[in-house]
């Protein structure tokens, strides 16, 4: 976890520090990366990066969790859908992953990163990084499968929490197979409506 005394660092020099971070995470990958040349890049010391960094790990999942934030603060919220029926349900999240793939795509940076955590997924640090994830997910899934199930878009026969580690487990796949190949941004629209008509044929009433 970032040391909370990276907070006091002054915005350009934190901002120099994850900059150089991004570019040799999404140049290398995780395995190849060295914090090294993070550190001539930033223009600090080792001891200072030890100072606000456990190590590579911790960097390499505080990177990605800022830019996947500014990612979705680029894109804007999603609401779940309250009312309408079940094609209008899916409608809403298919348009909403549309426009998060849409921006990944502009962004390769953001997704040269991503690869290489699920190259990374295994080691320790980013495994419970992930769950960490899926934790600060749950509430945000709970009240969508609850909207869905209030249109008749989700099946209710099924305790909650199976349904949402299927949706989760094939929704991590499509990521993954969408990022680490990189379809033409033309081809999005279809992908994501075959990918999210999948999901809807796994919890589908």
């Amino acid at each position: 976890m970032v040391r909370p005394r990276f907070a006091n660092l002054a915005p350009e020099q934190q901002q120099a520090i994850l900059r150089a971070a991004l570019d040799e995470f999404a140049t290398h990958g995780f395995h190849d990366a060295s914090l090294n040349r993070v550190i001539e890049a930033a223009g600090i010391s080792k001891g200072s990066m030890y100072y606000y960094f456990e190590g590579k790990e911790d960097l390499y999942t505080y990177v990605a969790r800022i830019e996947v934030e500014r990612l979705l603060a680029e894109v804007g919220p999603f609401s779940v859908p309250s009312q309408g029926d079940a094609d209008a349900f899916w409608s809403t999240l298919a348009d909403y992953y549309l426009r998060l793939m849409t921006a990944l795509t502009a962004s390769p940076q953001l997704a040269a990163l991503i690869r290489g955590w699920a190259a990374a997924s295994k080691t320790p640090a980013l495994q419970e990084a992930q769950q960490q994830l899926e934790q600060g997910m749950w509430p945000w899934l709970v009240q969508t499968l609850a909207a869905g199930q209030r249109v008749g878009a989700v099946r209710s026969d099924l305790p909650a929490a199976l349904l949402i580690a299927v949706v989760v487990g094939m929704g991590q796949a499509m990521d993954t197979w969408l990022v680490t190949r990189a379809p033409d941004i033309d081809d999005l629209p279809r992908l994501i409506g075959a990918l999210v008509e999948m999901i809807r044929g796994a919890v589908r009433p």
